[in-house]
């Protein structure tokens, strides 16, 4: 897993292409149920618009966890899957986007849906703030009480998150470390408490 983008704080634009609005929400989510949510929250807030498409887009755009989109009514792949499109291009991992549209009275044709749904998003990307996601991988680290504290203090030094302690025979740490510091970590680790320290990767089921 490597370092990807994703949307870091809503994004509102509109878009009016030949009568027709496009109101489009850039909203960061962080799995589908939360996209979901937003997703209802846009359909309420305008019950009466013709249709409110929308895309999103879980975790690295070029590896996603999972990704999803839906045209509304709208002619197929002329509007889900050109705004999934642009998310994915502009490298917005976490996020979902929404285009509410008011139709005008004046047909666009399914090339005229694609470049509009694509620039209302395109439009919004533009305004986005993005952040840097370093993947993380969660370990459990079991050493003597010798060690505990210069241990804690490596995991400040590589940007890593102390979750729970647990004393008994040894102390346990479980911990949340970016990828790209295992390698790093676990030598000086080794090299301080002379290869006396365990470490194991925390499985889902733990």
């Amino acid at each position: 897993m490597s370092p990807y983008t994703e949307l870091a704080a809503p994004v509102e634009h509109c878009l009016t292409e030949k009568n027709s609005d496009f109101l489009s929400f850039l909203q960061p989510v962080k799995n589908r149920d939360e996209a979901l949510v937003w997703l209802n929250h846009y359909r309420k807030q305008y019950p009466d618009a013709n249709h409110v498409c929308w895309a999103y887009i879980i975790g690295n755009t070029r590896q996603p966890e999972t990704q999803a989109f839906s045209d509304d009514g709208e002619p197929s792949g002329t509007a889900g899957k050109p705004m999934l499109h642009v998310l994915t291009e502009q490298e917005l991992g976490n996020s979902l986007a929404v285009v509410v549209r008011y139709f005008g009275g004046v047909k666009l044709g399914a090339g005229g849906l694609v470049r509009a749904y694509s620039a209302a998003v395109s439009q919004a990307a533009a305004l986005a703030q993005t952040v840097q996601v370093e993947p993380q991988v969660q370990l459990k680290v079991v050493l003597d009480f010798a060690f505990e504290t210069r241990t804690r203090q490596l995991i400040s030094q590589h940007s890593g998150e102390l979750l729970a302690t647990v004393y008994s025979q040894q102390v346990v740490l479980t911990i949340s470390l970016p990828i790209a510091a295992v390698a790093e970590f676990g030598q000086q680790l080794q090299n301080i408490s002379s290869g006396s320290v365990t470490i194991k990767a925390v499985s889902a089921a733990e």
